[in-house]
């Protein structure tokens, strides 16, 4: 076993990147607190290809170091944008015909490994509040949830695992039906 040398890794430029077609899914951040959080997401969403980040409320927005310091450059290749709400955010992404997942703990959520993403539409997935999760109000508008099943005592996973897992097994199930 051997560990890949940076020139087998194939990484892209950034002119590469914004050029290279993306995996048809949206982030959607929903008052996230932590500058950590947001570069770990954006960092995700560039190792997947990930269309665009929504960063909403108060979510912090590049640049800013402690965003970088997770990012380790992810900013500069995943598109981003900001929204004042949430709620603005989403009715906007369903007005421009995506469906729209929350991931959360709900009623009525269908657990991660039994959701199948369209092939038909792009898709935006809601992440909520290191706290409170997704808005109660977005909640509402939503086209419906994605749980992540948990056994602990905890039963919660953090915004950047949470996005990680997530997207992975989206990415994998989108790439597998190509």
């Amino acid at each position: 076993m051997r560990k890949l040398s940076m020139d087998e890794l194939g990484r892209k430029t950034v002119d590469e990147f914004k050029a290279a077609d993306k995996t048809p899914i949206v982030l959607v951040l929903d008052n996230i607190r932590s500058m950590h959080n947001v570069g770990s997401v954006f960092r995700t969403a560039d190792a997947f290809l990930i269309q665009g980040i929504i960063l909403c409320g108060y979510t912090p927005v590049p640049p800013h170091r402690d965003i970088n310091k997770t990012a380790l450059g992810a900013t500069e290749t995943v598109e981003w944008q900001y929204a004042t709400t949430t709620m603005e955010a989403v009715i906007s992404l369903r007005d421009a015909g995506y469906q729209v997942m929350a991931i959360e703990q709900a009623v009525n959520s269908v657990a991660l490994d039994k959701f199948t993403p369209p092939t038909d539409q792009p898709l935006a997935l809601v992440f909520g509040n290191e706290v409170s999760g997704v808005d109660g109000e977005v909640m509402k508008v939503v086209d419906g949830c994605i749980e992540i099943p948990q056994l602990g005592m905890k039963h919660s996973l953090n915004i950047s695992v949470t996005t990680g897992i997530v997207v992975w097994d989206i990415f994998v199930k989108l790439r597998n039906n190509h």
